[in-house]
């Protein structure tokens, strides 16, 4: 047993790719979810209606830590206002009159963005002692909805690229190792028809893994969609097509299927905090920028628009070139790591 045991620990104590995933990885994934999870430092932006609040609780907001931007428009719809105007996170404004007035907050969305502006007006009210009642009002989504039917979106991009990821990494890797790939290429055949034939032969599977997770969700699970469902199909079908070619570049530079689990932790669990979950908005240190270097958000991003919003191909399709270039450059990547790394 003690043999063994010192056995598994030389194994391990030489496997430097190992040590950084059990002693690095585990901090790197809590930096950074320190950073996006921890205390913001966001100043919201909430917009009011000139001379419709009382002039003390306009005082009372101005003292709270956030931006104030006055709408001379009494007649204004919130709802439109904040789909036109992404930079403001609140409409506050009285409704009524006399003793059944009361204060209505409408926001985009449920987030940390909308609580911390909630928590602003929440703040300049009670100083006041006031006894009106508040109402808060979502554009995007309601407050009483399961966390699946608000965040179903950033579950089909986070799904549909990490399982075919997942099966496209490993599944080169083995054919490597076993000496299919080599025999292969024995034969006179390209890199680019090898990247080529294996991207279309896993993106099959991906056209049948986003029809039937789409379905499945919306005609079985009942999960509404504003938009086309044919829509959502296309978005992730292009997102776990890039995920192929994102595990074939992954998986070249792995000699075992356990590698390919190991480089996980710094190549999808950083994507998955970008997908949506967090308002980029909030992140500090721009680190909210380096979505843009990241195939799941362009993916999450899109299918928001289609099933929160029922935008159509006007909205996403800025998105789907994204993914699209994604796919054109992992793949250009790919053949010429397959000729620089295995000299194949």
């Amino acid at each position: 047993m003690f043999s063994l045991a010192k056995r598994v620990i030389r194994q391990l104590a030489g496997d430097k790719r190992t040590i950084a995933m059990i002693v690095v990885a585990p901090m790197f994934i809590m930096t950074l979810v320190s950073l996006l999870l921890g205390n913001i430092d966001y100043k919201p932006t909430i917009a009011i209606l000139e001379g419709n609040l009382p002039s003390s609780l306009v005082s009372a907001l101005e003292k709270q830590d956030i931006s104030l931007v006055y709408i001379a428009d009494s007649q204004i719809d919130a709802e439109l206002y904040l789909k036109n105007n992404k930079n403001v996170d609140a409409v506050f404004a009285r409704t009524g009159s006399g003793s059944g007035s009361g204060f209505e907050i409408t926001m985009y969305e449920a987030s940390n963005k909308s609580g911390a502006a909630m928590k602003a007006i929440q703040n300049a009210v009670s100083s006041m002692n006031s006894l009106m009642q508040m109402r808060a009002n979502f554009v995007i989504g309601d407050p009483d909805e399961s966390l699946f039917v608000s965040m179903g979106y950033v579950f089909f991009g986070i799904i549909a690229f990490f399982l075919i990821f997942i099966i496209s990494g490993m599944a080169l890797v083995r054919e490597r190792s076993s000496g299919t790939l080599e025999r292969m290429l024995m034969a006179p055949i390209s890199r680019r028809s090898v990247i080529g034939g294996y991207t279309m032969g896993y993106g099959l599977f991906a056209v049948i893994q986003a029809i039937v997770l789409v379905i499945f969700n919306i005609y079985v699970l009942g999960l509404h969609s504003e938009g086309a469902v044919a829509c959502i199909i296309l978005i992730m079908l292009l997102l776990a097509v890039a995920a192929v070619a994102f595990g074939e570049l992954i998986s070249i530079f792995a000699n075992t299927e356990f590698q390919v689990v190991q480089l996980i932790p710094i190549t999808i669990i950083p994507q998955i905090f970008f997908s949506g979950l967090i308002p980029l908005e909030t992140i500090p240190y721009h680190l909210g920028n380096l979505c843009y270097i990241m195939p799941i958000y362009y993916g999450c991003a899109a299918i928001k628009q289609v099933m929160m919003l029922g935008n159509g191909f006007s909205a996403i399709w800025p998105f789907i070139l994204a993914l699209l270039t994604f796919i054109l450059v992992l793949s250009g990547l790919n053949i010429i790591a397959l000729k620089k790394y295995r000299k194949l």
